[in-house]
């Protein structure tokens, strides 16, 4: 008697994820193209999905992570102005919660 139910379950999972918040994610997965993500750590992440759930867990390939950093400045000098940094990533692990929003790649 449960079956039933956890077919409907899965039909409702995949049918938000096709049209849901989610189907950024889904698109990048099935079409292999780059999503830039916005993390709570105040980096940036430009990458491809490999693979995803509900909680925004993600597999990443083929990352550019990209921040700004302030240089310290000594006594007396002048204020050091802001340097954009970058690095590629391989393979990665993102969890969800430190994910703030993610965009498709407007190619």
């Amino acid at each position: 008697m449960s079956r039933p139910m956890e077919e409907d379950t899965v039909k409702n999972e995949e049918e938000e994820f096709n049209t849901g918040p989610l189907s950024v994610l889904m698109m990048s997965v099935k079409n292999n193209t780059q999503v830039l993500i916005n993390c709570r750590n105040n980096k940036k992440l430009l990458g491809r999905v490999r693979a995803f759930d509900r909680h925004c867990n993600m597999v990443l390939e083929n990352v550019r992570e990209m921040w700004t950093e302030v240089p310290k400045t000594g006594k007396g000098k002048k204020k050091a102005f802001p340097v954009n940094k970058d690095r590629f990533i391989s393979k990665m692990f993102l969890r969800g919660d430190s994910v703030i929003i993610v965009l498709r790649n407007p190619k």
